[in-house]
Protein backbone atom coordinates (compact mmCIF):
# COMPACT_ATOMS: atom_id res chain seq x y z
CA UNK A 1 0.00 0.00 0.00
CA UNK A 2 1.61 3.16 -1.22
CA UNK A 3 2.13 5.85 1.67
CA UNK A 4 -0.51 8.14 0.72
CA UNK A 5 -3.04 5.80 1.41
CA UNK A 6 -1.29 4.74 5.21
CA UNK A 7 -3.93 5.93 7.81
CA UNK A 8 -2.59 8.62 10.19
CA UNK A 9 -3.94 9.95 13.29
CA UNK A 10 -4.22 13.34 12.30
CA UNK A 11 -7.03 15.55 11.33
CA UNK A 12 -8.36 15.70 8.36
CA UNK A 13 -10.50 18.63 7.88
CA UNK A 14 -11.16 19.81 4.12
CA UNK A 15 -14.18 20.73 1.75
CA UNK A 16 -16.04 17.63 2.25
CA UNK A 17 -16.10 17.98 6.22
CA UNK A 18 -16.90 21.57 5.90
CA UNK A 19 -20.29 20.46 3.65
CA UNK A 20 -21.06 18.10 6.00
CA UNK A 21 -20.87 20.31 8.87
CA UNK A 22 -23.14 22.44 7.08
CA UNK A 23 -26.09 19.29 5.99
CA UNK A 24 -25.57 18.39 9.64
CA UNK A 25 -26.37 21.62 10.79
CA UNK A 26 -29.49 21.92 8.26
CA UNK A 27 -30.51 18.28 9.61
CA UNK A 28 -30.56 19.43 13.29
CA UNK A 29 -32.13 22.90 12.68
CA UNK A 30 -35.24 21.18 10.09
CA UNK A 31 -35.56 18.57 13.48
CA UNK A 32 -35.79 21.14 15.46
CA UNK A 33 -37.90 23.20 13.58
CA UNK A 34 -40.46 20.31 12.63
CA UNK A 35 -40.70 19.30 16.11
CA UNK A 36 -41.59 23.44 17.12
CA UNK A 37 -44.36 23.72 14.47
CA UNK A 38 -45.90 20.22 15.67
CA UNK A 39 -46.31 21.58 19.13
CA UNK A 40 -47.59 25.03 17.97
CA UNK A 41 -49.81 23.81 15.19
CA UNK A 42 -50.80 20.24 16.78
CA UNK A 43 -50.55 18.76 13.83
CA UNK A 44 -52.83 15.77 13.10
CA UNK A 45 -53.32 14.30 9.85
CA UNK A 46 -52.54 11.16 7.59
CA UNK A 47 -49.50 11.17 5.52
CA UNK A 48 -49.70 7.18 3.69
CA UNK A 49 -53.01 5.53 5.56
CA UNK A 50 -51.86 2.82 7.38
CA UNK A 51 -48.53 3.41 7.13
CA UNK A 52 -47.41 6.88 7.79
CA UNK A 53 -49.70 9.47 9.82
CA UNK A 54 -48.91 12.36 12.44
CA UNK A 55 -50.62 13.18 15.81
CA UNK A 56 -49.35 15.66 18.22
CA UNK A 57 -48.54 15.27 21.89
CA UNK A 58 -46.46 12.68 21.66
CA UNK A 59 -43.51 12.21 24.64
CA UNK A 60 -41.12 9.72 24.87
CA UNK A 61 -38.97 9.73 27.90
CA UNK A 62 -36.63 6.56 26.34
CA UNK A 63 -35.13 5.62 24.07
CA UNK A 64 -36.73 4.18 21.00
CA UNK A 65 -39.81 2.38 21.24
CA UNK A 66 -40.41 4.03 24.52
CA UNK A 67 -37.28 1.42 26.25
CA UNK A 68 -36.38 3.00 30.00
CA UNK A 69 -39.18 5.19 29.49
CA UNK A 70 -40.33 4.16 33.17
CA UNK A 71 -36.99 4.47 35.13
CA UNK A 72 -36.14 7.41 36.50
CA UNK A 73 -32.44 6.89 35.89
CA UNK A 74 -33.46 6.19 31.93
CA UNK A 75 -33.14 9.89 31.15
CA UNK A 76 -29.92 10.69 32.46
CA UNK A 77 -28.50 7.09 30.92
CA UNK A 78 -29.20 8.15 27.25
CA UNK A 79 -28.20 11.82 27.80
CA UNK A 80 -24.57 10.42 29.22
CA UNK A 81 -24.75 7.77 26.51
CA UNK A 82 -25.66 10.65 23.88
CA UNK A 83 -22.52 12.30 24.90
CA UNK A 84 -19.99 9.57 24.76
CA UNK A 85 -21.44 9.00 21.18
CA UNK A 86 -21.26 12.21 20.21
CA UNK A 87 -17.68 12.76 21.20
CA UNK A 88 -16.56 9.27 19.47
CA UNK A 89 -18.36 10.54 16.10
CA UNK A 90 -16.95 14.00 16.24
CA UNK A 91 -13.36 12.33 16.68
CA UNK A 92 -14.14 9.46 14.24
CA UNK A 93 -15.42 12.26 11.78
CA UNK A 94 -12.07 14.41 12.44
CA UNK A 95 -9.48 11.73 12.05
CA UNK A 96 -10.91 9.85 9.06
CA UNK A 97 -9.45 11.25 5.99
CA UNK A 98 -11.67 13.12 3.31
CA UNK A 99 -12.01 10.34 1.06
CA UNK A 100 -13.84 8.47 3.31
CA UNK A 101 -16.95 10.13 2.05
CA UNK A 102 -19.74 7.61 2.55
CA UNK A 103 -18.42 6.99 6.32
CA UNK A 104 -18.71 11.11 6.91
CA UNK A 105 -21.64 11.15 5.51
CA UNK A 106 -23.23 8.33 7.46
CA UNK A 107 -21.28 9.98 10.73
CA UNK A 108 -23.39 13.31 10.15
CA UNK A 109 -26.90 11.90 9.87
CA UNK A 110 -26.24 10.08 12.96
CA UNK A 111 -24.83 12.82 14.94
CA UNK A 112 -27.94 15.37 13.82
CA UNK A 113 -30.11 12.68 14.97
CA UNK A 114 -28.97 11.99 18.32
CA UNK A 115 -27.82 16.05 19.08
CA UNK A 116 -31.54 16.74 17.86
CA UNK A 117 -32.85 14.02 20.83
CA UNK A 118 -30.25 15.06 23.28
CA UNK A 119 -31.71 18.76 23.38
CA UNK A 120 -35.30 17.35 23.28
CA UNK A 121 -33.68 15.70 26.68
CA UNK A 122 -32.11 18.49 28.13
CA UNK A 123 -35.06 20.40 27.40
CA UNK A 124 -37.79 18.90 28.25
CA UNK A 125 -36.71 15.77 29.58
CA UNK A 126 -38.60 13.80 27.17
CA UNK A 127 -38.36 13.69 23.43
CA UNK A 128 -40.88 15.11 21.17
CA UNK A 129 -42.06 12.17 18.63
CA UNK A 130 -45.06 12.99 16.42
CA UNK A 131 -44.51 10.46 13.36
CA UNK A 132 -46.33 7.15 13.79
CA UNK A 133 -44.50 4.60 10.84
CA UNK A 134 -46.47 1.20 10.48
CA UNK A 135 -43.29 -1.02 10.94
CA UNK A 136 -44.49 -4.78 9.67
CA UNK A 137 -47.34 -4.30 11.74
CA UNK A 138 -46.53 -2.55 14.74
CA UNK A 139 -46.65 0.91 15.01
CA UNK A 140 -43.78 3.01 16.19
CA UNK A 141 -43.75 6.72 17.23
CA UNK A 142 -40.63 8.91 16.33
CA UNK A 143 -39.18 12.11 14.58
CA UNK A 144 -36.90 12.99 11.98
CA UNK A 145 -34.06 13.00 14.15
CA UNK A 146 -34.73 9.25 14.29
CA UNK A 147 -35.28 9.38 10.28
CA UNK A 148 -31.89 10.90 10.38
CA UNK A 149 -30.28 8.23 12.69
CA UNK A 150 -31.85 5.09 11.37
CA UNK A 151 -30.88 6.69 7.20
CA UNK A 152 -27.36 7.03 8.93
CA UNK A 153 -26.59 3.78 10.62
CA UNK A 154 -28.50 2.55 7.24
CA UNK A 155 -25.55 3.83 5.28
CA UNK A 156 -22.84 3.47 7.40
CA UNK A 157 -23.27 -0.41 7.36
CA UNK A 158 -23.87 -0.25 3.24
CA UNK A 159 -19.98 1.62 2.88
CA UNK A 160 -18.62 -0.58 5.50
CA UNK A 161 -19.52 -3.93 4.31
CA UNK A 162 -19.79 -2.37 0.48
CA UNK A 163 -18.35 0.68 -0.79
CA UNK A 164 -15.08 2.27 0.88
CA UNK A 165 -11.36 0.92 0.53
CA UNK A 166 -11.90 -1.33 3.79
CA UNK A 167 -15.28 -2.66 2.34
CA UNK A 168 -15.63 -6.10 3.46
CA UNK A 169 -17.21 -7.25 0.56
CA UNK A 170 -16.03 -5.05 -2.36
CA UNK A 171 -18.19 -4.04 -5.19
CA UNK A 172 -17.23 -0.60 -6.49
CA UNK A 173 -14.00 -0.12 -8.13
CA UNK A 174 -12.40 2.26 -5.43
CA UNK A 175 -13.20 -0.58 -2.81
CA UNK A 176 -12.03 -3.51 -5.66
CA UNK A 177 -9.20 -1.79 -6.51
CA UNK A 178 -8.10 -1.23 -2.77
CA UNK A 179 -8.74 -5.43 -1.90
CA UNK A 180 -6.23 -5.76 -4.71
CA UNK A 181 -3.60 -3.75 -3.18
CA UNK A 182 -4.04 -4.85 0.52
CA UNK A 183 -3.79 -8.49 -1.18
CA UNK A 184 -0.57 -7.70 -3.06
CA UNK A 185 1.29 -5.95 0.01
CA UNK A 186 0.40 -9.01 2.33
CA UNK A 187 1.56 -11.41 -0.37
CA UNK A 188 5.02 -9.34 -0.47
CA UNK A 189 5.65 -9.20 3.25
CA UNK A 190 4.56 -12.93 3.39
CA UNK A 191 7.63 -13.78 0.61
CA UNK A 192 9.35 -11.38 2.59
CA UNK A 193 9.41 -13.01 5.82
CA UNK A 194 9.90 -16.83 4.14
CA UNK A 195 12.99 -15.10 2.45
CA UNK A 196 14.19 -13.65 6.01
CA UNK A 197 13.57 -16.89 7.42
CA UNK A 198 15.36 -18.97 4.64
CA UNK A 199 18.66 -16.53 5.01
CA UNK A 200 18.35 -17.53 8.55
Amino acid sequence: MSDNKKFKLKIHFGKVSAILIAVFAVLLATDLILKGCEEKFEWNFTVLPKLIWVESGSHNYGAAFSFLSDTEWGRIFFIVLTFIMLGVMTAAFLLLPERFVGFKVALSLIASGALGNLIDRLAFGYVRDFVWVNIFGNWACCNFADFWIVFGVIWALIDILFLNELAILPLTKTAKEAAKKRELAEKEKSETDENADGEE
